[in-house]
């Protein structure tokens, strides 16, 4: 391959980004509630809250078809576009950069770099995602209830959207996604659990106060993907949330520091 495709390889490299497959996934979650202001504050132009302000926290791990082995960790805030209700994901960090440049620059999911770690010993788990040396995502779970395998569907929703590269505003108006997946579940458990979120400079996941933990769930399976746009959003409305989803740049400063 060089630095060119040529048509076979741009048509071979094309099939898995519009079949991308994470296999082997198992993914450790709990469901919380929040404050309501705290989620109209926290979703961007385009998406408005639902009737609960239901959040989940993610930890977990996956091989696939387009960017090999890789964990990771999330926390995604339901809303609604029109009459679609989904998860939007707000926070999102992977361990390798396959995964990070793959979900970010097609589905437009806000990546960082974190070291991600689930363990299980029985019906006991623990998981965690550490970003500059701060457990952001940690989460303890009993899950005693088997449910078996299922086939399930789910979705959320995601923002391409790209700086200027004046350094102010954006490119041009961000693009709203939906991911959809077809989920071939083996495992299915479910139980109680607690979580705990924590700030970096980068990263205020302490910002969503959990109120009232719902529950814990863990599944196992194979999650087959596919993405749409749905909406071109503001420019200029969004760019407090790019940067919110950004590390800030100007905390990073070794010139002056």
């Amino acid at each position: 391959m060089g630095f060119v495709k040529t048509p076979e390889e741009v048509k071979r490299i094309e099939a898995v980004m519009k079949r991308p497959r994470f296999v082997g996934a198992e993914m450790l979650m709990i469901d919380f509630l929040t404050r309501p202001e705290i989620v109209a504050e926290v979703l961007p132009p385009g998406l408005e809250p639902v009737a609960e302000p239901l959040v989940i926290a993610m930890v977990g791990r996956w091989r696939s078809n387009c960017v090999a082995d890789f964990t990771g960790g999330a926390i995604y805030v339901m809303a609604r576009h029109g009459e679609i209700e989904a998860p939007y994901v707000l926070a999102m960090f992977m361990d390798q950069d396959h995964a990070i440049i793959f979900g970010r620059d097609l589905f437009g999911e806000p990546k960082k770099q974190a070291t991600t770690r689930l363990q299980r010993r029985g019906d006991a788990m623990h998981g965690y995602v550490e970003r500059l040396g701060t457990r952001v995502i940690e989460i303890e779970a009993t899950l005693p209830n088997e449910r078996g395998p299922s086939h399930e569907t789910g979705a959320n929703f995601n923002i391409k959207a790209l700086p200027s590269c004046t350094g102010t505003g954006l490119e041009d108006d961000p693009v709203l996604t939906l991911a959809e997946f077809d989920n071939h579940l083996t495992v299915r458990r479910e139980g109680t659990g607690t979580l705990a979120l924590r700030s970096t400079v980068h990263d205020p996941l302490a910002d969503i106060e959990v109120c009232e933990v719902r529950g814990a769930s863990y599944i196992e399976g194979d999650l087959l993907s596919t993405c749409r746009p749905l909406a071109r959003l503001p420019a200029d409305e969004f760019v407090p949330y790019l940067y919110g989803r950004l590390d800030d740049w100007s905390a990073l400063d070794t010139e002056n520091g």
